[in-house]
């Protein structure tokens, strides 16, 4: 045998082993289709019946697109209930409808209502702070029902129970809307810290520190 002839024998068995690796690199990577025009006509074509294709292609991968997160400035619209309110009025209204209280919520808005009805939120508003500062100073009761029934507090309570109240009363919601406000301390009173108050129209002469006049009551600490 020529030089020449092992020479092209040879070179055909290297080009046999290169299309072998490459038919074997084809089906390892076979979620990765390669486009229609790379595909031959022949494995394109449907085999015939009672013969297997001699490769099997995969279909492509379902690809999950993430939904890019939105930024918090972009948010068009907030449920967020702790917006700051502009006006005591405008936190009393965001209260909604009174609904049916029960053990030292009921003390205080009834405390508010007899007492301040008809004044200003901001009147009444220093009167229900005044019955939650006695319940957390050590010196009165230690609970708001404790603070309104203390004998010889407030004149509203006859034989420690309060008159029938107007459920359906503008002054009641308000009343209630009140009550929560201050219990939550989400509006600062124009007598914050004050202990006592009394009515305009009497001067008892307490000697005590005055913070502020409201409408128709004085306020102490």
């Amino acid at each position: 045998m020529s030089f020449r002839l092992k020479a092209a024998i040879a070179a055909a068995f290297a080009l046999s082993a290169a299309a072998a690796v490459t038919a074997s690199d084809m089906s390892i990577a076979g979620e990765s289709i390669p486009s229609a025009t790379s595909i031959p006509a022949a494995l394109a074509q449907a085999p015939s019946a009672g013969t297997k294709p001699a490769v099997i292609f995969a279909a492509p991968r379902e690809i999950a697109q993430p939904l890019a997160s939105v930024a918090k400035g972009d948010t068009v619209f907030s449920t967020d209930s702790e917006v700051p309110a502009t006006s005591l009025a405008a936190l009393v209204d965001a209260q909604g409808a009174p609904e049916q209280l029960d053990g030292d919520m009921k003390c205080l808005a009834g405390a508010v209502y007899f007492e301040s009805k008809g004044e200003s939120l901001e009147g009444q508003l220093a009167v229900a702070r005044v019955i939650i500062n006695r319940a957390k100073s050590g010196r009165f009761a230690d609970s708001l029902c404790g603070v309104v029934y203390q004998p010889s507090q407030f004149s509203f309570v006859r034989g420690h129970a309060m008159p029938p109240i107007r459920l359906e009363s503008r002054d009641w919601r308000e009343a209630v809307a009140i009550a929560q406000i201050a219990a939550d301390d989400s509006w600062d009173s124009l007598a914050e810290g004050a202990l006592f108050f009394h009515a305009r129209r009497v001067s008892p002469g307490w000697g005590k520190a005055r913070l502020a006049s409201i409408d128709n009551h004085v306020f102490y600490r």
